[in-house]
């Protein structure tokens, strides 16, 4: 990756992707993200048969949506009450806020 001008230039893949930075901007993260998207695609390029970049990047996008959904899943079942508490507390807070 590249930075000119508050612009990461990352490559996923074969290709670059101009990512456009400000001063918060945690370039350590943006590639830790990238690397991640990279090497999911390849995974996919290497175990189907997949010919286009397109079809790998739908692949890859759907595992990563997987992964994403496993553990948010994790979350609340580690914690089943979660919800139930946000609710009140959003019931708490709505009626906190219609007094003032």
């Amino acid at each position: 990756m590249n930075e000119e001008g508050g612009i990461l230039k990352i490559n996923i893949y074969g290709s670059e992707y101009p990512i456009k930075g400000d001063a918060d901007t945690d370039t350590e993260y943006i590639m830790k993200v990238a690397d991640y998207v990279d090497r999911k695609m390849r995974e996919i390029d290497q175990t189907t048969h997949a010919k286009s970049s397109l079809k790998v990047a739908i692949l890859a996008a759907l595992n990563i949506t997987d992964e994403l959904f496993q553990e948010r899943s994790k979350i609340k079942d580690a914690n089943p009450d979660v919800q139930d508490r946000l609710a009140l507390l959003t019931q708490v807070l709505d009626k906190a806020m219609k007094h003032d």
